[in-house]
């Protein structure tokens, strides 16, 4: 099994070549991050292709995209071959998080688990992180087989999130439908 840093992460995928040299214009999946922006070296992986380390020319900011320039990638046409590849990191490239504050990745996969009288009911597994216009949601597939729950990211719902135990508390699920 691999070293939990020494896996994949996806962040964003090529949408299309931009310009003649090679430059690639990228769709980056959490659109705040600029984690793109400061690496030495990114991992490809190309549409039922090969995984590799390509070291980063240039990368820069255009709107919701940005704009990375490969090493190997010198023209138009081979930006075109990497159409829909994606683009991540080694998890053990990624800063440490604020106080308080996790990556989508640590958590996926967590188990989650209400507080209840009798104790804590484990509700399902985390099956993502999605963001909304006004909240983020913990996207959780539900243990009875039933559709998955989302869970508003604030203080009323998540009552403690241990990213090294994997496990995600809750106060409750009042109000939530699914």
């Amino acid at each position: 099994m691999a070293n939990k840093d020494d896996r994949f992460v996806p962040l964003a995928e090529v949408m299309r070549p931009h310009g003649v040299r090679g430059e690639l214009r990228l769709k980056v999946f959490n659109a705040e991050s600029d984690l793109l922006l400061d690496q030495e070296e990114v991992i490809v992986r190309e549409k039922d292709g090969p995984e590799h380390e390509v070291s980063v020319d240039q990368a820069r900011r255009a709107d919701q995209a940005i704009l990375l320039k490969l090493h190997s990638v010198d023209d138009r046409n081979r930006a075109e071959e990497l159409r829909g590849a994606i683009i991540g990191l080694r998890r053990s490239q990624f800063p440490p998080a604020e106080e308080g504050a996790f990556y989508a990745c640590d958590v996926e996969g967590a188990k989650v688990v209400v507080k209840e009288a009798e104790g804590a009911r484990e509700i399902g597994t985390v099956r993502s992180l999605t963001s909304y216009p006004s909240v983020d949601v913990l996207v959780v597939q539900a243990n009875d087989g039933g559709k998955d729950w989302e869970i508003p990211l604030v203080e009323g719902y998540v009552a403690h999130v241990d990213v090294d135990g994997g496990v995600v508390t809750l106060h409750t699920l009042d109000d939530l439908e699914r």
